[in-house]
């Protein structure tokens, strides 16, 4: 084992020396990040505000958009601090608490398209007994479910994290997150190694089997149903499938940066690749439900236009 000392505080090295490119670095995320909150914000107050859009779908929606901002919120504002700092050293209380809150926004984010696909799936599939099935106190409570799941999964695994003793403080990401932590430990404990293990697959396969059999489902119903079917579930489906996707990528982009060698690849295309999901995601999830659903179209213009 590596010699280790008590570690309060970790280098994030990925910034390197910006120099004088950190004002425009600093506009740049600044006004990208307001753009984040006045869209998602937009649109949680047109569906809130708006009964026709008191409906399951548009209650999911609404989660995933408080989720946008969350998740925006848990790591823009350490961007904007260290365009400023000439160290870049996060503190090790910090650190870990912006784990806990980026984590459980990815966990919601993903969790929430599980429940928009079942939602999806029952619309469709079970139109005559959808109003039954989806109530609003069952909605309430898949939600509820899933940011509960989230925070208490997340704050859990970080728990066990505080302990672990490191025997480096250098993350080459500018965040901190879980793996580039596990590389820097001196050692990981079995309970912690099956702990993981387990989330792991909670997390990420049930979500899975929930969106796969909802989407595959809804795929034979409108091979054998009729064209008004069809057209129902590419208008609602298309959204989502399209937000789901680039969610996909963009957590693509991240495992494949923490599980394999890509020093070869530029830096700043590498650090753009590890923060996509925080770039696009965001501003895709709104955009994508904004222009495809007609009804949050019709909503946003009666909005804008005060028309009633």
């Amino acid at each position: 084992m590596e010699n280790s000392t008590e570690i309060v505080s970790f280098v994030l090295a990925a910034y390197g020396n910006i120099g004088q490119l950190r004002y425009l670095y600093f506009m740049i995320i600044i006004l990208w990040y307001f753009s984040i909150i006045f869209i998602n914000s937009a649109l949680i107050v047109v569906i809130c505000m708006n009964r026709r859009l008191h409906e399951p779908m548009y209650i999911f929606l609404c989660s995933l958009l408080v989720n946008e901002i969350y998740g925006s919120t848990t790591v823009y504002p350490l961007l904007m601090s260290q365009m400023f700092s000439d160290t870049h050293e996060v503190s090790f209380e910090n650190c870990f608490t912006q784990i806990v809150f980026f984590y459980t926004s990815v966990s919601v984010e993903y969790c929430n398209f599980a429940a928009m696909a079942y939602d999806r799936y029952v619309s469709i599939c079970y139109p005559l007994h959808y109003n039954v099935i989806m109530n609003t106190g069952r909605v309430c409570a898949i939600i509820l479910l899933v940011w509960i799941y989230s925070i208490v999964n997340f704050t859990l695994t970080v728990y066990l994290m505080v302990h672990w003793r490191f025997c480096g403080n250098v993350i080459d990401k500018i965040y901190c997150d879980i793996h580039s932590l596990e590389k820097l430990a001196c050692s990981i404990s079995a309970a912690r190694s099956i702990y993981g293990l387990v989330c792991a697959t909670v997390t990420v396969f049930v979500p899975f089997l929930f969106i796969s059999f909802s989407y595959m489902k809804i795929l034979i119903i409108c091979l054998k149903t009729s064209k008004e079917t069809k057209q129902k579930a590419i208008s609602t489906c298309t959204p989502q499938i399209a937000a789901l996707v680039n969610f996909a990528i963009g957590c693509l982009f991240d495992i494949a940066q923490s599980r394999f060698d890509v020093t070869h690849i530029p830096d700043k295309i590498r650090i753009l690749l590890s923060v996509y999901l925080l770039i696009c995601q965001p501003i895709f999830s709104p955009v994508m439900y904004g222009l495809n659903l007609s009804k949050i179209r019709d909503a946003c213009k009666r909005f804008l236009f005060y028309k009633k």
